[in-house]
């Protein structure tokens, strides 16, 4: 859409599907719009953002497809016949969509504008969670028992590789210092690693068991890792992994945003709800999203959080629910 800009994409936003949530009282966020995905059925893994022409990119994992949602108006295209979809991001450079297929361990390269094939790169088993190092552009992927790949997208080649004890999960890049941490939740830890050598620089006990999402904290200072069990939020020094706080949350956590406008935390889980953290680890109370709604994604830019739910196992439609932060 020619002309569009940042103040118009709020305003469509604003119209439609505004359907009521079901929050605490002074809900952290509060349900601005739903958008269907129909013909979606099962899990929904990851989301990425094409900010500059509001396009939000979903993983459908189960569905074997993934969807660009144009945001302003609820229009999708789709890709299919991916073999479980996980990991996605938008490189705004080329205008290309990368996706990692965790059932076939190859990572796809495609026109965003088109959605057209440009690529391929075999990686191995269970390729998943993928990162862009803003530093140099490489993309970094998480795959098999225990790796992680620097790839470069324009060569579509592996730059470096990453060894690991456990596959890798949830996993952040502190471009400005070199560094990536990564959770390691088959291996009970959590490791550092300098991505100039690709090593690991240190391996710390996690926690708390099956650590699946990570957020950098404030100039890299911290860590935000959830764990499922018990289900907590433990924000951990990022130099020493000392936890700093470690407050209880939701159930079956899969991602965890940082809001740096209002110095929260944003956790979506898959029992049923986002709840929001101050930095200090005060609860702020929670929204109810919908059962296996796992799997969000903030934007700063648009001041969104972004929650995907997948339809039930007794029917229903797929949705993603657009979330407004509320002072």
């Amino acid at each position: 859409m020619r002309g569009f800009t940042y103040g118009g994409f709020i305003a469509l936003l604003a119209l439609g599907g505004c359907a009521q949530a079901e929050p605490a009282s002074q809900a952290p966020l509060t349900l601005e719009r739903e958008i269907a995905l129909p013909d979606v059925k099962g899990r929904i893994d990851h989301l990425a953002l094409d900010v500059a022409h509001h396009r939000l990119f979903v993983a459908e994992i189960a569905n074997g497809s993934l969807d660009a949602v144009d945001l302003a108006n609820g229009q999708r295209r789709r890709i299919t016949g991916l073999a479980e979809p996980q990991g996605v991001a938008y490189l705004p450079a080329l205008d290309q969509l990368v996706v990692a297929c965790g059932g076939d361990g190859t990572v796809r390269f495609f026109n965003a504008a088109t959605l057209t094939p440009v690529g391929s790169l075999k990686l191995g088993s269970d390729a998943d969670n993928v990162r862009v190092d803003k530093a140099n552009g490489l993309i970094a992927v998480g795959y098999g028992s225990g790796a992680i790949a620097l790839i470069d997208p324009v060569r579509r080649e592996i730059v470096r590789t990453i060894s690991l004890p456990a596959h890798p999960e949830g996993f952040q890049i502190d471009a400005a210092k070199g560094r990536l941490y990564v959770n390691l939740p088959n291996a009970g830890a959590v490791a550092a690693v300098d991505l100039a050598k690709g090593t690991v620089l240190a391996r710390w006990p996690a926690p708390h068991h099956l650590n699946f999402p990570m957020a950098l904290g404030a100039e890299g200072q911290t860590l935000a890792i959830v764990s499922r069990l018990p289900a907590h939020l433990s924000v951990l020094d990022a130099a020493s992994s000392a936890v700093h706080l470690d407050p209880s949350t939701c159930g079956d956590a899969d991602d965890v945003f940082r809001d740096a406008k209002r110095q929260r935390w944003y956790v979506s889980c898959g029992s049923g709800k986002v709840e929001a953290f101050s930095e200090t680890a005060a609860p702020l109370g929670f929204v109810k999203t919908g059962s296996g709604a796992r799997t969000s994604l903030y934007s700063p830019d648009l001041d969104r959080l972004i929650v995907a739910v997948p339809a039930g196992w007794t029917g229903g439609t797929a949705r993603l629910l657009v979330l407004k932060p509320e002072d």
